[in-house]
């Protein structure tokens, strides 16, 4: 069984659970500049919670492929009203931070996030490990080369299961030796990854198991599902549906989506299909 302690609550997630996301970036693929407001803020969230969503993820940072790079200054300028303000409206709210900069994350914390999401695995901060252990929260690791900006000029691997695993055994005991409970690993679709490593990351998803931690997929409207069917983010909720549907059957943990309700439905699914003999 895998549970996670989110603000002193026991959170299992060997039961799947749907993970929201909350862009409010100007600039981000799929939903940039949609919520900039404390009433579309509210609104998405209110939504998201009463479909089914256990955690809202939220980022003020786009990692899109080359996304534009902001200052330390600008991204608690962007997010820090909007932890304090979904913590007042939302108090039971278990709320994830998106950033990759250790100060950020504490002071998103400290304001009532629970839970920290690094897509740098703490490469992009070497403060970020220590700070993760001593605020004693769950903490999100993601595999990414370099950085958003250059990520996807550097996806060249062996074999990219087994040098994700290995990437992921190597920060695991990292953070154990520094006391850290609760890590969750995601593989990190579509960064640093050509489309074969997706698919072969996704089909292979359950070897992942073996680090013993639980597993968060982020497939959500990706190019990685778009691209192939020649369609546009917009048109592509049957081909998440589809990949997390997969994912589920190959153990994922967590769904990381922009689209809650299916992704709840996609679960139910799954789940009655597992208990059957």
């Amino acid at each position: 069984m895998f549970s996670i302690n989110c603000n002193g609550k026991l959170i299992d997630v060997s039961s799947p659970k749907v993970m929201g996301i909350l862009n409010i970036t100007p600039d981000s693929f799929f939903d940039g500049g949609k919520y900039n407001n404390p009433q579309s803020i509210v609104k998405q969230v209110e939504k998201m919670l009463s479909e089914g969503a256990t955690f809202i993820d939220v980022g003020a940072y786009s990692s899109r492929p080359g996304a534009k790079h902001i200052s330390e200054k600008e991204e608690k300028e962007r997010i820090l009203p909007v932890i304090k303000l979904l913590a007042k409206e939302f108090p039971q709210i278990l709320m994830s931070i998106d950033t990759f900069r250790s100060e950020i994350a504490e002071a998103c914390i400290n304001e009532g996030a629970c839970i920290i999401n690094d897509i740098s695995a703490g490469n992009m901060d070497e403060n970020m490990f220590t700070t993760v252990a001593k605020l004693n929260v769950p903490y999100i690791i993601m595999h990414m080369k370099g950085t958003p900006q250059n990520m996807q000029k550097n996806c060249t691997y062996n074999h990219v299961v087994n040098d994700v695993i290995f990437y992921f055994s190597k920060k695991i005991n990292e953070l154990r030796l520094l006391g850290v409970n609760d890590i969750i690993t995601d593989v990190g679709f579509g960064f640093s990854k050509k489309l074969e490593h997706n698919y072969k990351l996704l089909k292979h998803l359950e070897l992942f198991k073996s680090l013993e931690v639980p597993t968060l997929a982020g497939l959500s409207r990706k190019s990685m599902l778009f691209k192939p069917l020649e369609i546009t983010q917009k048109e592509a909720l049957n081909a998440t549906t589809t990949a997390n549907t997969i994912a589920l059957l190959n153990g994922a943990n967590i769904l990381r989506v922009h689209d809650v309700k299916e992704a709840v439905e996609a679960i139910k699914i799954v789940e009655l299909l597992k208990n059957v003999e």
